[in-house]
């Protein structure tokens, strides 16, 4: 499974419609995906999903679209996981067939790969392109995925379909208002020169305090498969962010690396926004940085990584 900084064909996004839950503020998503889109598609291929295509539930990509593997030939392999509204907690019955169509209708290349006996979503996996790859208990242990299968059983199955030499299980960390369980991808991520990008916070008085506290005792405590320690980056946590009496889970963390650029989630915190940037280019050095204002997709308690989903070069 290549790691995301890898070269990239495009991106697939999934259009909002006036028939998912973005209704009421259709044309306020609408501008966002437009920013989006206009990001993407200066730098590399962007694989537009539409009502008009194709009936979706949602707008996802990053949870209902193809995970793809790459060979050292240059074949691709779209493994097709199935997508159950995260444990079952919304429709999910058009999104899951998304990956099958686009398929049959020739728009993504390689061997399409039938793993839909078994519940992943892209957001829960995250992989350094050596054969590491990182998830979370919180989600792949939460009801209504694979059950009855064990942690062991699951972690092989992991490394059977993507490959993998070794699977990372973090056993901390959640954010308030997170509908997925606890992805990976809203609090640790892979970047180059063995570095992890992950979200912390700095009050006690903060209800997500402790977890953080001891996600980063634990990312503290990995090696590398070169039995090297990593070299981390901590984020800022967001000022909570409030909609309908909710707080959200708001994360930096949520970032998007495509060609030549990485697309990184703002909340209209203009310190806290250029804090995050700022570090993001840390660890992407030789990359431009690229806030995208994601104050929308985070009311449908997602951000800019949750809609997207990358598809490698071959």
């Amino acid at each position: 499974m290549p790691a995301e900084w890898e070269p990239q064909w495009g991106v697939q996004l999934t259009w909002p419609h006036a028939n998912t839950d973005w209704a009421p503020m259709l044309d306020e998503i609408t501008k966002t995906y437009e920013e989006m889109a206009a990001a993407i598609s200066s730098r590399e291929n962007l694989l537009i999903v539409t009502p008009e295509d194709m009936a979706t539930n949602d707008t996802w990509a990053r949870d209902h679209g193809f995970i793809t593997l790459v060979d050292d030939k240059g074949h691709a392999r779209l493994l097709d996981f199935c997508f159950n509204g995260w444990g079952e907690k919304f429709a999910a019955e058009l999104d899951n067939a998304i990956n099958r169509k686009l398929y049959d209708e020739g728009k993504v290349q390689g061997e399409y790969v039938d793993c839909l006996d078994f519940v992943l979503e892209g957001g829960s996996i995250e992989s350094d392109g050596k054969g590491m790859v990182f998830t979370t208990t919180g989600c792949l242990m939460a009801p209504h995925r694979n059950q009855p299968m064990t942690q062991a059983e699951i972690e092989e199955r992991l490394k059977h379909e993507l490959h993998a030499e070794r699977i990372v299980w973090i056993n901390h960390g959640s954010l308030v208002g997170d509908d997925t369980d606890g992805h990976i991808d809203t609090l640790v991520r892979i970047c180059p020169d063995d570095t992890l990008l992950y979200m912390g916070c700095d009050d006690p008085a903060d209800e997500q305090y402790e977890e953080l506290r001891l996600m980063e005792e634990e990312l503290r405590s990995l090696r590398t498969l070169e039995g090297k320690s990593y070299r981390l980056i901590k984020l800022p946590m967001p000022r909570p962010v409030i909609f309908e009496g909710e707080r959200l889970p708001a994360t930096y963390a949520n970032f998007l690396v495509i060609n030549g650029a990485v697309l990184v989630p703002t909340y209209n915190q203009p310190d806290l926004d250029a804090e995050a940037l700022r570090l993001v280019g840390e660890a992407f050095l030789e990359r431009e940085i690229v806030g995208i204002d994601c104050c929308s997709i985070i009311k449908q308690h997602g951000s800019l990584h949750c809609c997207t989903m990358q598809i490698p070069r071959i």
